[in-house]
């Protein structure tokens, strides 16, 4: 029988983690080609929760499916659509269908999506959520009332290494581990030197760090997160070496240059493990896999 996530976090192994994002529809063959393709290569398979506030299939959904189909899913949970009520009921009714690996998520807002009307929730934030599944493992739900059966999780939560100013985050990361979160899978890394630095900090404390790594596709793509998403940064050496990969050769250098990271945050042992975005390209997480030689 394969082993759980947390079997494998602390197993002292080089853990290998990846995403997959759920269709907006019915058909989920391309879906399940996905999973199937991914779930023996790696050690969990997490599932976006209406990323980017975009209306999906739903994590819980989608993570049955990896179980069902033999993979190790982690169920990525967001505070942005339902009440406290509503995220205690589908962290319990996660773990009666055999998923105990959740990521505890404050969630975009509802402004960046595609259903700009929608009502937000945030009733709670990830800190939050995360105590929420510890008093669930205690047979007790946020209010203080008995659980007819606890629940079991290995629950984590995110940072952003290269965050600037970095100190909120650190603050952050602090609270998240004195919740409960027993791993981290960091936002998108490029500066490897920086997150050294981070890592010198992140060592003090119990947990497992698996460092982000998004596929760049080209170089318009790097210019575009320097530009407009706050905490990821693509340092130049990179931004002109997927300039200089010549016309359809971008996703081919991505994965390149992807693949030679986790082979040298590996060889170092930066940190524990890696967490694979190759959003909306996941066919060729296999690829960069393969192209960091593990």
């Amino acid at each position: 029988m394969p082993r759980s996530f947390k079997e494998a976090l602390y197993s002292g192994d080089f853990v290998v983690t990846s995403e997959i994002g759920p269709p907006k529809g019915t058909n989920v063959e391309k879906l399940i080609h996905h999973i199937d393709l991914l779930k023996d290569k790696v050690d969990g398979l997490n599932v976006t929760d209406h990323q980017s506030s975009v209306m999906r299939l739903t994590s819980l959904a989608v993570c049955r499916l990896i179980r069902e189909r033999g993979g190790e899913p982690i169920l990525q949970m967001t505070c942005r659509d339902r009440n406290r009520i509503a995220l205690q009921g589908d962290l319990l009714s996660a773990n009666i269908l055999g998923i105990h690996n959740v990521l505890c998520l404050t969630g975009d807002h509802t402004t960046v999506g595609d259903h700009i009307e929608a009502k937000p929730v945030f009733d709670l934030e990830s800190v939050q959520l995360l105590q929420v599944v510890r008093a669930l493992e205690q047979g007790k739900d946020m209010a203080g009332n008995d659980l007819q059966g606890p629940a079991q999780f290995c629950a984590g939560a995110i940072v952003t290494p290269e965050a600037d100013p970095i100190e909120p985050q650190l603050l952050k990361f602090e609270k998240k581990v004195k919740a409960g979160a027993e791993f981290f899978q960091t936002q998108a890394i490029y500066d490897l030197e920086k997150f050294k630095n981070f890592m010198k900090y992140a060592r003090k404390f119990k947990v497992k760090i698996l460092a982000g790594i998004v596929l760049l596709v080209s170089a318009g793509m790097a210019r575009y997160m320097n530009a407009n998403v706050p905490g990821i940064f693509v340092p130049q050496n990179l931004l002109e070496e997927m300039s200089s990969a010549g016309k359809g050769k971008g996703l081919a250098k991505g994965i390149e240059i992807a693949g030679r990271m986790i082979r040298q945050i590996k060889e170092e042992a930066i940190c524990d493990g890696v967490h694979i975005m190759a959003i909306g390209k996941e066919e060729v997480a296999l690829d960069i896999i393969n192209a960091a030689g593990i």
